[in-house]
């Protein structure tokens, strides 16, 4: 699918409420050409949590006993998406491994909001200390399409599916 078909799917989808997010989300990658498509599954990313409004966990790994940690994702390198080599690279997503207990954080990063975006108000996701904004849409009643607006590059796709409590 490439970004025109994904921004098209978005705008036929239905708005949801902040209500609808609360619980625990796996998280998956709507590939299309974005210079992020691959990224997250390469570093494992597990998903998202929403606990209420002011509580939420945006990015969200599993730990090697398979409980679910969040990161703070401030300390991400999200410039590092524009060298593919080298974001894809088995070292870079070794040292992440490494490195990725020191970026662990128990306190929520983000935030919900009811937000506009391409002429409906629907739940979005603020980020506390980032210029980005996650915009949800519903594929049914466990599954939802995500929108990330980050400033100054095109909208990146991803996937929700709501998990089990």
């Amino acid at each position: 699918m490439n970004r025109d078909e994904a921004l098209r799917w978005f705008d036929e989808l239905s708005p949801v409420s902040i209500e609808t997010l609360f619980g625990h989300w796996r998280g998956g990658e709507l590939k299309t050409g974005h210079v992020m498509d691959g990224l997250l599954t390469a570093y494992s990313w597990h998903g998202k949590s929403f606990l209420d409004p002011e509580t939420v966990h945006p990015l969200v790994f599993r730990n090697w006993r398979g409980a679910r940690v969040s990161l703070d994702p401030r300390w991400m390198p999200l410039g590092l998406a524009r060298h593919r080599w080298l974001a894809h690279s088995p070292v870079m997503r070794g040292l992440v491994r490494i490195v990725r207990p020191l970026l662990q954080t128990t306190a929520p990063r983000a935030r919900l909001r009811r937000m506009e975006i391409r002429g409906a108000v629907t739940a979005t996701m603020v980020y506390d200390h980032l210029p980005i904004c996650d915009h949800f849409k519903r594929i049914d009643d466990d599954r939802l399409l995500g929108l990330m607006d980050l400033r100054g590059a095109p909208p990146f796709f991803f996937t929700l599916t709501r998990e089990a409590a």
